[in-house]
């Protein structure tokens, strides 16, 4: 499977027809029409529903689309890393991070290393851990922020010392606004707004104890912003990382610590036994500094 045949079939997906994507690739319709009954021979599925009018992809197609897009970033990436040189880093650094108070550290971070090497430009990806650690196996997220517990054995990191609270979000008129810590019995039989990680989820159900066979998860949530446009509406209450809360207008929506607190470490980490872009490995080392991590 070739990455040009690959760029081929992305275009003809992305225009929904093989004569303008014949014109926007510079290559004749007969070509291209070859080219993609070549790759539908090479991979033994159908790619593309061909109508009168337009084409669509088969959900083969969609899987492959997918897959592609991935493949394509990697070797566009990879091509431009290989063109840097170490004496005039350029580039760009992607850092998946969640929202916790770990990522406040970023900016004072990128603010230093953007004095020293102005050409780097930034992409900060959102998500949950499990995704952005997905994402960095994967190559496609250079360093993460994530919060622990998750398996960082395929990783190099630095702990950060930062202990990231759970809290509750509710309504101000809610009842349960007037306490100043919430326990597991405060929230017996409510309807509940949980993270999506399986790990967190967990440790709630331990901070619950019995009490959370009793308990409603109503929803599910894999950044808590949305989870909060719930607790708003007044569909539940959610259990969250108090480093996501700062912006909120507590007109609408408070927080209050548990008790016994829940508090969870997050990490700076990268993946282990791969080569770093020279902008990468430049940032990992404006990290140890400004953590004060000898070598």
């Amino acid at each position: 499977m070739e990455i040009r045949v690959l760029r081929y079939f992305l275009t003809v997906a992305r225009e929904s027809g093989i004569n303008r994507a014949a014109e926007i690739l510079h290559i004749t319709q007969p070509t291209l029409s070859r080219q993609l009954a070549a790759l539908e021979d090479e991979v033994g599925v159908k790619l593309f529903e061909r109508g009168a009018r337009k084409i669509t992809l088969t959900d083969e197609g969609i899987l492959l689309r997918r897959r592609a897009e991935e493949i394509l970033t990697l070797v566009d990436r990879t091509q431009a890393e290989l063109v840097e040189q170490d004496h005039l880093v350029e580039g760009r650094i992607v850092i998946g991070c969640g929202e916790t108070a770990a990522v406040g550290l970023l900016p004072e971070i990128i603010a230093s290393f953007h004095e020293k090497y102005p050409l780097v430009t930034y992409d900060i990806y959102t998500a949950n851990a499990d995704v952005v650690k997905e994402q960095m196996e994967k190559g496609l997220v250079d360093i993460g922020i994530l919060l622990e517990p998750i398996d960082i054995e395929k990783f190099n990191f630095f702990r950060l010392n930062l202990k990231e609270r759970s809290v509750v979000l509710m309504r101000p008129d809610d009842s349960l606004a007037e306490k100043e810590t919430i326990s597991p019995k405060d929230l017996k039989e409510k309807p509940l707004i949980l993270p999506s990680r399986a790990n967190i989820r967990n440790e709630v159900a331990n901070w619950f104890g019995e009490d959370f066979s009793e308990s409603q998860v109503l929803f599910t949530s894999n950044l808590a912003t949305n989870g909060a446009l719930m607790v708003q509406a007044g569909l539940g209450y959610s259990i969250i990382i108090e480093g996501a809360t700062p912006f909120w207008d507590e007109r609408k929506i408070v927080s209050r610590p548990l008790s016994p607190e829940i508090v969870s470490d997050s990490v700076f980490a990268w993946k282990r036994s791969q080569p770093l872009a020279p902008a990468v490995k430049k940032f990992v080392a404006e990290i140890r500094c400004f953590l004060s991590i000898a070598d």
